[in-house]
């Protein structure tokens, strides 16, 4: 008991107490979501045991696994963001509503929260009001901001946004008043059952494959719009700024990693001067304008693009060689 007593007044034990109230309080301070960090992991988990599924799925369910990841994937690419955050082009009401519904499939927040954050994220790219400040490093940027709480300038200036549009859009508050039940719905109800209703597949194997990994791989190429096309690649049309030009981005993310482009002209429906070329969500928009579903598609001129690239490019793209650059 003596040697306890002296231990406890000893200046070894203060320092290491101070030292773990210190670290502590640390954590504290970042404000962490433990709930996010445990949902998380354990999606990852399921995601790397779906792996081991695959080869005891039928082939239809592997087609169909894939089907669900670009109905997703075009929730956000050619719905949250090119439609609801830029306003690159409309959409009539059918459209509005499938990819509403697409975007409940995706589970990345609802239509109006994911919208809002965007624009916060364009209007002050990588400063403490940007979501996913890519200077704050790659982990935060890809999925670390989601294990923390937002920053309170990320709050103040998403305030100061004007968002009317989206809170005029019956669609977006639709979905934003039912968003639990229509991401149970479409990101793992339906998912789950189609496999195992229409060809007899287990509801184990469809369960993690067409919801589970089909999920955790969508959340993590849009992720890497983020991270990787704002730390690795190119910038041919505005050097000063942080987002690149990431080919492996742009093949995951179904055309999504122009991102030099894209943040230098964000209006652009297509997020790309290369029209279709590797650019399936482009391909998509063109085909609902040729169906009638959609229309009013913006786009840059090829003038205003050579112009921005023999002025703030870096020289890496089109017919802009490096003694024009120099010149420019």
């Amino acid at each position: 008991m003596c040697s306890l007593i002296v231990f406890l007044r000893s200046p070894i034990f203060y320092h290491d107490t101070l030292g773990y109230y210190e670290k502590a309080d640390r954590w504290r301070s970042l404000g962490i979501v433990w709930r996010n960090v445990i949902l998380m992991a354990l999606l990852h988990i399921g995601a790397a045991y779906s792996i081991l599924v695959i080869p005891r799925a039928k082939p239809l369910t592997w087609v169909w696994s894939y089907v669900c990841f670009i109905v997703t994937a075009l929730g956000v690419t050619a719905g949250a963001h090119r439609l609801w955050s830029h306003r690159s082009y409309r959409a009539k009401l059918p459209l509005r509503v499938f990819l509403a519904a697409a975007n409940s499939m995706a589970f990345q927040n609802d239509i109006y929260e994911w919208a809002r954050d965007h624009r916060v994220h364009h209007k002050f790219s990588e400063t403490d009001a940007d979501p996913h400040n890519a200077t704050r490093g790659f982990f935060f940027a890809h999925i670390g901001w989601l294990f923390v709480r937002k920053h309170r300038d990320v709050i103040e200036k998403g305030k100061k946004l004007d968002v009317t549009d989206l809170l005029a859009d019956p669609v977006v508050q639709f979905q934003r008043r039912y968003y639990k039940t229509s991401v149970l719905i479409m990101c793992f109800l339906v998912p789950t059952v189609v496999p195992w209703y229409f060809w007899g597949e287990t509801l184990w194997n469809s369960y993690f494959l067409a919801s589970i990994l089909r999920y955790t791989v969508s959340l993590n190429v849009t992720w890497l719009v983020n991270s990787a096309a704002h730390m690795y690649g190119n910038r041919p049309y505005d050097q000063n700024i942080s987002p690149r030009e990431n080919r492996w981005v742009t093949f995951g993310a179904i055309g999504e990693g122009f991102h030099n482009f894209h943040h230098t002209f964000p209006f652009d429906y297509s997020t790309s001067e290369f029209g279709l070329r590797f650019n399936p969500t482009t391909c998509f928009i063109d085909l609902m304008c040729w169906m009638g579903l959609a229309s009013n598609r913006k786009k840059a001129s090829v003038e205003i693009i050579q112009s921005r690239k023999l002025r703030t490019g870096d020289g890496s793209y089109g017919a802009v060689n490096s003694t024009q650059h120099k010149e420019a």
